[in-house]
């Protein structure tokens, strides 16, 4: 399953352990059955990372957040991409009672 992470500093960390955060970062692997599709740092105030993964097992993704959770405020998201997600919509609008009383 494909998940996209936001990861937002708490409010509570010093300038030092951002820094410190960075520098961890530079070593640190992703937790071993993760695949990475892309990780981003925007400029922002909502998010200062961007993950987008999938991820075999629920464990991966706890690692994931454990690991990061004492500098960062983390919100995990189950997601699928545009194309995905179109097929599976008008599959799904399909089988709805709602949308089969309409016809």
């Amino acid at each position: 399953m494909d998940y996209v992470a936001l990861l937002k500093f708490r409010s509570s960390v010093s300038a030092a352990e951002r820094d410190g955060a960075l520098m961890r970062r530079a070593a640190w692997q992703y937790p071993k059955g993760i695949r990475v599709i892309a990780e981003y740092w925007p400029i922002a105030s909502a998010a200062q990372v961007v993950s987008i993964f999938s991820a075999d097992t629920f464990e991966q993704v706890l690692e994931l957040e454990l690991e990061w959770s004492d500098v960062f405020d983390i919100d995990v998201h189950p997601a699928v991409a545009a194309d995905e997600g179109l097929r599976i919509g008008s599959e799904v609008i399909g089988r709805l009672p709602r949308m089969q009383q309409q016809a």
